[in-house]
């Protein structure tokens, strides 16, 4: 890795504005963004256009099917082809489960896959494709919000990252080869991960560019921005705009924004001219994007933020990856903390790292009025279960609705399911937001008081990075 990674960090120290403490600070996250000045950056929002429509969010009871619509999401794929079963599954590397001899006192990688530190084999990652296809009965499109590669991020070349992320584009092709791919990019997709420099990665945009138009079915007109930043938006359907953010430029987890954070490529700024567009001819518009805002830099989340409060009107979704665990943030309006204004959905992994069950998740999405989530119902394999079996076990683990009791998946709704979880922080509903949380690898026991407090503040309501507004120190 640090053959990889010394030459970014040598030219980051040598051009970048900030101290090495300030360096360390923000990478080690032990730094306020806000008390460091270079860092500090804000967009510029036109004023709410006179003829503002609202979203409302009604119950799929009262809807015909022709207006409902179905969203498959498939996150974090990290399909690792060199998987060994029986092989080590704790060898002290960020990925195991390729080689080497278990210790005595250690079970091998299970031949489906493992809960330690392993990504997901061909065979299961199949297996579950080919389950998707069997079982459901209503696919009109699907989110992909990337990370392709496994995490042997110590062996990240161009090379292979091409042929992985080409690998995986006909896979998903050959699955669903009628159905329209949306997809965004994920962290793993640049060599060395997390990079995404704002010139010289022609590489893997020019690529992208090609798989997601030829392949996935994305307008030729999205190419311009495919090209330049590995982001676009095109129409879905009449007055339903998708745009597909590369959040890859808002975390500190790229170093290169250690030179330059402001608005990399201008991404926030081409975003906001859309929005805008789309309120002035009644569009509505789903967001997807890989890291969700609240992983982003401070400057960069709480202008995201802005424009979710600014656009929340036109913005009915919001769908999100990276973190693998089954989680959803709540927008509150900037000048009252009390009144939601939009949910942004972060989908669980389809691969089982870290000690997690794999899964995909279904969206329900209402045309009609305002393209709004109706309801999500998340499936999972069974891993404990297909490993002793030796055949795959899939559950319906949880629909959101009928778990959580909800009237309708409105922002309003969640804030009030959420509240009722801070009431009765010890109850089994909050045990099973933890365990819906963890994919059912593990029960809501595992998670005490402080644990639950953590998860509703800094997890549930919290959207922004280093807000302190509900996350603090419990």
């Amino acid at each position: 890795m640090i053959n990889e990674y010394n030459y970014v960090l040598i030219e980051i120290l040598r051009y970048s504005p900030l101290s090495t403490y300030e360096i360390c600070g923000v990478a080690f996250d032990c730094l306020r963004q806000a008390d460091i000045p270079a860092l500090q950056w804000n967009v510029t929002l036109p004023p709410p256009t006179q003829r503002l429509f609202s979203s409302s969010y009604v119950s799929s009871e009262h809807l015909s099917s022709k207006y409902i619509l179905s969203i498959l999401h498939l996150a974090d794929l990290h399909i690792d082809l060199e998987y060994k079963p029986g092989s080590n599954a704790n060898c002290g590397r960020p990925l195991c489960c390729r080689d080497g001899i278990p210790k005595p006192s250690e079970l091998g990688a299970g031949f489906w896959g493992d809960y330690r530190t392993c990504d997901l084999p061909l065979w299961t990652a199949e297996s579950m494709l080919k389950y998707i296809v069997q079982n459901e009965e209503q696919i009109d499109f699907i989110y992909f919000t990337g990370d392709i590669a496994p995490h042997d991020v110590w062996q990240q070349t161009q090379d292979k990252d091409l042929e992985e992320i080409s690998f995986t584009t006909r896979l998903l092709k050959q699955t669903f080869p009628n159905k329209k791919i949306y997809p965004c990019v994920g962290s793993h997709e640049a060599a060395p991960p997390d990079l995404f420099p704002t010139d010289n990665i022609s590489w893997l945009y020019s690529n992208l560019a090609s798989q997601w138009i030829d392949q996935f079915g994305l307008d030729e007109q999205t190419r311009d921005t495919i090209l330049k930043g590995g982001y676009y938006t095109t129409i879905i359907l009449p007055k339903f705009r998708l745009i597909s953010l590369n959040m890859n430029y808002c975390t500190e987890n790229n170093y290169w924004l250690f030179i330059n954070s402001t608005d990399p490529l201008g991404q926030l700024q081409w975003l906001i001219q859309w929005l805008q567009y789309a309120e002035e001819h009644q569009e509505k518009v789903h967001i997807i994007g890989h890291h969700p805002p609240r992983m982003c830099m401070v400057s960069f989340s709480w202008a995201y933020y802005s424009i979710v409060n600014r656009y929340q009107n036109t913005i009915s979704g919001q769908f999100f990856a990276h973190t693998h665990f089954d989680e959803f943030m709540l927008f509150y309006n900037e000048t009252d903390s009390k009144q939601p204004i939009s949910i942004a959905y972060i989908t669980p992994s389809f691969t089982t790292y870290p000690n997690i069950n794999p899964g995909y998740r279904m969206y329900t999405i209402d045309i009609e009025n305002s393209v709004s989530v109706l309801d999500h119902r998340t499936m999972i394999l069974n891993l404990t279960a297909t490993n002793l079996y030796n055949t795959t076990k899939f559950i319906k683990e949880y629909s959101a609705k009928l778990a959580y009791s909800m009237k309708d998946l409105s922002p309003q709704e969640w804030n009030k399911f959420v509240l009722q979880l801070e009431n009765d922080i010890d109850g089994e509903t909050m045990g099973l937001v933890y365990q819906y949380f963890m994919k059912s690898s593990t029960t809501g026991e595992a998670c005490d008081r402080i644990c639950r407090m953590k998860l509703i503040n800094c997890n549930l309501k919290t959207a922004r990075a280093q807000d302190t507004t509900f996350c603090f120190e419990i």
